[in-house]
């Protein structure tokens, strides 16, 4: 499947969450059973032989392909989850967006010294959310983090970029114009 059948199987809804903003919506490339099973494919490519133990998928798309990664790869799945999400102790992180502010967590028991990590979201636009997820990955002292995203936003300033120690790959650029 090329790159613009999968970028046409995604919905764009202009002025979501607020006016102004243009909300790429993977859901209709999850409905699509090939759009969907090209996406993990890619990934899955990307991070085969990278010795994966935990993917860590983000509130609440990144769960969708997140999970299915995991499996695919052998890995645990870990949930990041919004705040009074996880029944357990948690470990928070809190972070600016380009729409307000937010927290994450993750179970404090979620992620050991011997984990290969690969935090997983639908959107990277200004990195907010996903900064704020690597920086909480990260206060587990993994052996290795990695990011992926299935859409980068690129004409989006990086409010927050990921920090350069940590490699990101994305199955698709895209301009929010």
């Amino acid at each position: 499947m090329t790159d613009q059948k999968l970028i046409e199987s995604i919905r764009i809804v202009p002025d979501f969450p607020l006016p102004g903003i243009q909300f790429f919506d993977v859901t209709t490339m999850f409905k699509d059973p090939e759009a969907f099973k090209e996406v993990l494919d890619r990934i899955y490519n990307l991070y085969k032989d990278k010795g994966i133990t935990k993917v860590a998928g983000i509130e609440s798309r990144g769960f969708i392909a997140g999970a299915a990664l995991a499996a695919r790869l052998g890995a645990g799945f870990v949930p990041v989850r919004k705040p009074g999400k996880l029944p357990a102790k948690t470990v928070r992180e809190s972070y600016l967006k380009e729409y307000g502010t937010d927290t994450i967590e993750i179970h404090a028991d979620a992620i050991g010294p011997d984990d290969v990590v690969l935090i997983h979201d639908d959107i990277l636009a200004t990195g907010g959310t996903a900064s704020a997820a690597v920086r909480l990955v990260k206060c587990f002292k993994p052996k290795a983090v990695y990011a992926n995203f299935i859409i980068d936003i690129t004409d989006v300033p990086r409010s927050a970029p990921i920090p350069s120690d940590v490699p990101v790959t994305a199955i698709l650029s895209l301009s929010e114009r």
